[in-house]
């Protein structure tokens, strides 16, 4: 995997101008046309670690849109190793087909093994991973998400020495595995804001696992709801926000993130002068899918 170097682009609004804050976007989204944002830097080191190990197929944990499924599947692909994904909801295993990600990521050579939301929940469990081992044989085991050492070495190399300008760096979190390696790689007068897609507080707790400094704090505002959840004026403002500034945003993760930011600098929570910068996470594949759901709630569709 060779990544493409990654410009911070400027976000050029009224709302900024007006309150003197600037905002950058780093654009993680254009790292790769399929393992985009931090599923490329969760996967990097992964992938060497299970070539270097002897391994030959990877495995791993799945909703029905995500991206951290559809990056694993071409990153297998291009790495010669097999991939399977174990994907929650018995349900979607007559219709995967119709499913945008995971018609993908069957393409890409991922096999699928579907599992009932019951069982899913009991994934980490030995007996249950003893069963995966004995239908699929031995394989390295990738945590739902990506997230576990390994996968925050590599996101604490998406902040280089050109970002050291900035007062801010934020991030959404899903599994906080990204925001760990931005919290380790940020200088110590930077703040790490993470913008969770999640209700709940167990977030902290996930974090401090891998986080090494203190110069972080979680925004817990913008989840609209919880995982996944998403409403007209989310719809309305990554629309507008497309149109604006030409930059896509992903209604799951970096959208909220979004609307979070420039509610907060509406709101003056940064003062006068401050230099912001967003991580862009990538997931975009995800946005066909959520129109498709979009669709059947009588919704407006995201702008691809």
């Amino acid at each position: 995997m060779h990544p493409q170097p990654i410009p911070n682009q400027e976000v050029r609004l009224p709302e900024l101008q007006e309150k003197q804050v600037k905002l950058f976007i780093k654009r993680e989204d254009a790292i790769h046309p399929y393992i985009s944002g931090n599923k490329y830097r969760k996967l990097k080191y992964n992938l060497i670690e299970a070539k270097n190990k002897g391994f030959d197929t990877l495995l791993t944990f799945g909703g029905a849109y995500s991206n951290h499924i559809a990056a694993t599947a071409y990153a297998g692909k291009e790495a010669r190793l097999k991939t399977v994904g174990v994907i929650r909801g018995e349900e979607l295993s007559s219709s995967w087909r119709e499913n945008p990600t995971l018609k993908q990521a069957h393409e890409n050579g991922m096999q699928f093994h579907f599992v009932s939301r019951e069982a899913y929940r009991n994934k980490t469990h030995p007996n249950f991973l003893t069963e995966l081992e004995e239908n699929f044989g031995r394989f390295y085991l990738l945590p739902e998400g990506g997230t576990n050492t390994l996968a925050v070495k590599g996101c604490e190399e998406i902040l280089t020495e050109n970002d050291a300008q900035f007062d801010f760096i934020c991030c959404c979190v899903g599994t906080g595995g990204t925001l760990s390696g931005l919290i380790n790689s940020a200088k110590s007068y930077q703040t790490v804001l993470g913008f969770p897609a999640l209700k709940g507080d167990f977030l902290k707790e996930d974090i401090l696992k891998f986080a090494r400094n203190d110069n972080w704090k979680l925004i817990s505002d913008y989840h609209f709801g919880g995982y996944a959840k998403i409403n007209k004026d989310l719809i309305d403002f990554m629309n507008q926000f497309k149109l604006k500034t030409g930059i896509p945003l992903d209604p799951i993760y970096t959208g909220k993130m979004l609307f979070g930011i420039i509610n907060l600098i509406q709101k003056d929570f940064f003062k006068p002068g401050s230099q912001i910068l967003a991580i862009h996470s990538g997931g975009l594949q995800g946005i066909q899918g959520m129109n498709l759901e979009l669709k059947r709630k009588n919704l407006p569709k995201l702008d691809i």
